[in-house]
């Protein structure tokens, strides 16, 4: 059975290394960097005790920034994500946040259907050299 919790920066990196599509992902240091001083929630999906994925997320510029997050591939399509969304969101309505802000590149398709699917509207876009990589910019109002 799944169980959502709050967790630590070295669990969300532990799990973030293990996820095939993340192509070197923040360290230790750069999580410290953008979550210190400000609030956030880091939390882990655990079945039996064993990390499921996980999902991060912090303050920027006065929203709730969805920033890392991930579902290992072993455990894909048994709706991780979405409950890690779910609790994320009432964490974020708790306290006093509008709506949930995240960017995905445009080669993460599974990610950007998921976020359509759930009531995520695209708000900007950042075009890079290539396409694969361009930025695309998402928003739910809560």
């Amino acid at each position: 059975m799944m169980k959502i919790v709050e967790g630590s920066i070295a669990e969300a990196v532990a799990i973030s290394r293990q996820i095939p599509n993340f192509h070197e992902p923040p360290d230790e240091l750069a999580y410290e960097k953008r979550l210190n001083g400000v609030p956030h929630l880091i939390l882990l999906a655990l079945e039996r005790g064993q990390p499921m994925g996980f999902k991060v997320g912090y303050e920027r510029e006065g929203f709730f920034y969805s920033w890392m997050g991930g579902v290992l591939p072993a455990h894909r399509r048994k709706g991780v994500a979405k409950a890690l969304a779910d609790v994320q969101e009432e964490w974020a309505k708790k306290h006093n946040y509008f709506s949930i802000t995240f960017k995905t590149r445009n080669q993460h398709k599974a990610m950007l259907l998921f976020a359509i699917g759930n009531g995520f509207d695209i708000i900007g876009f950042e075009e890079k050299e290539d396409v694969s990589t361009n930025r695309i910019w998402l928003r739910k109002p809560l």
